[in-house]
């Protein structure tokens, strides 16, 4: 924690309080106290789930991997059980709109819709918290974090509309292997969208 008094940084260190000479505070520029502040924030961070199970047996060994990966490693993961989620939702409402009654057209599309808002939902809190680790307080920031988020999940959809409506309405492949190829598109699009977009780091 650093806070600036009287043209003075201090620096609490657990109990102890320590205060740099007024000549060191000079030396220090704007933007290397903010490296420093940064520094002390990410020590006092405390592990997620994810970091304590690297810490198990073996996995220990593959803590320097994971830690250089963490973020892609982790957005794999939950993208794996995203698209679980999207699977699952979109086999049920699939065979729920088939006996119905309603064609390959409304299916497709129905379908992704369905299974779109349950796995988007899923896929925000994930990222949001494990991912990205986003940094957004306050109503304001989380609902125009959110915002930014739903819609690059709905520029996605429309894209993996597009491509169940001609692989599988209008070229008859199966329904499966068309889901799957638009699924992989869809993952690294949005993985884009998250990274450059929605939770972009501040500078």
């Amino acid at each position: 924690m650093l806070k600036k008094q009287s043209k003075r940084v201090i620096i609490y260190q657990g109990n102890t309080e320590k205060r740099l000479p007024e000549s060191v505070m000079q030396v220090l520029s704007r933007k290397k106290l903010m490296i420093l502040q940064e520094i002390i924030k990410m020590r006092k961070k405390e592990k997620d789930i994810f970091d304590r199970i690297m810490e198990i047996g073996f996995l220990k060994k593959l803590q320097p991997f994971y830690q250089k990966n963490k973020e892609m490693l982790l957005y794999l993961f939950f993208g794996v059980l995203t698209t679980a989620v999207s699977f699952v939702t979109a086999g049920l409402s699939k065979a729920l709109i088939e006996q119905l009654g309603f064609g390959k057209g409304v299916v497709s599309s129905a379908s992704t819709v369905v299974s779109w808002i349950c796995a988007v939902t899923f896929a925000y809190v994930t990222n949001r918290i494990w991912v990205f680790e986003s940094s957004a307080e306050g109503r304001k920031e989380i609902v125009s974090e959110a915002a930014s988020f739903y819609g690059g999940r709905l520029f996605t959809l429309l894209v993996e509309m597009l491509m169940m409506w001609a692989g599988y309405s209008l070229l008859g492949f199966n329904y499966w292997v068309t889901k799957i190829i638009a699924n992989i598109v869809v993952l690294i699009l949005n993985y884009v969208i998250s990274k450059l977009v929605v939770f972009r780091k501040k500078d």
